[in-house]
């Protein structure tokens, strides 16, 4: 026979009753947690809590409107229900039209917010409101916007003075509206996406070029707007 324990006191497994209760506790604050995130995420969905949505809208001025099928996003309520953290640039591997028509297609299962032609027109196909099919990785979607470009990896000549200049611009308002730094952690390829069986933008593609031309059209952006609070240009 056994001495006694005292009370409450782990026999043979080593784990006591307040080790027991402590750690459900420790499982009940995570689940809490875990609640509050998914409450915090899905908050908007409730009747007249949704941002208003105007169809054709667009989120860059100088882009045009053409709808991705419905198969190839999410729809969500970005920033408020994801935060906004990284822009992903891609390469078509083939034609503007040719993206736009894949991604028009349900069967595709893959989209990006926005497709760069060669002479620097900008089509916007998703909200970046919504979370677009784009990255490979899920955690990566829900945080990034993706542009396409036009052309191939192996040619570098497809990315062209004019495509480089209209994304960039098309990065710096994106990096502005979201407070995302300009840099090569927070804009990336889609080859630097953790699990992501893709090359682009590829060898081919000028990144101290285009984060050049980034920084140039962030702090265009800058001086444009600090001139607009400072009243204009009025008499001199």
């Amino acid at each position: 026979m056994g001495t006694k324990g005292t009370a409450g006191a782990g026999t043979g497994t080593g784990i006591s009753r307040r080790s027991v209760l402590i750690g459900g506790a420790v499982t009940a604050v995570g689940t809490a947690a875990l609640a509050r995130d998914r409450l915090k995420r899905a908050w908007w969905r409730l009747p007249g809590v949704e941002k208003p949505r105007t169809p054709g809208a667009v989120d860059y001025a100088g882009a045009t409107w053409v709808a991705a099928s419905d198969a190839n996003w999410r729809r969500a309520d970005r920033p408020d229900d994801y935060g906004i953290d990284r822009v992903v640039i891609h390469v078509t591997q083939g034609s503007f039209a040719g993206a736009v028509r894949a991604f028009q297609d349900p069967g595709h299962q893959a989209a990006a917010h926005y497709v760069v032609r060669e002479d620097g027109h900008v089509t916007q196909m998703i909200r970046e409101l919504d979370v677009a099919f784009h990255a490979g990785n899920r955690s990566y979607n829900e945080r990034s916007v993706g542009i396409e470009h036009e052309g191939f990896v192996e040619r570098p000549q497809d990315f062209t003075a004019a495509m480089y200049g209209a994304s960039a611009k098309l990065t710096a308002a994106i990096c502005a509206r979201y407070g995302i730094p300009v840099d090569r952690e927070h804009i990336i390829g889609h080859v630097e996406v953790p699990g992501a069986d893709h090359t682009d933008p590829g060898r081919g593609w000028d990144w101290e070029r285009y984060m050049e031309l980034v920084r140039r059209a962030a702090t265009s952006r800058r001086s444009d707007k600090a001139e607009g609070l400072s009243g204009g240009s009025g008499p001199s």
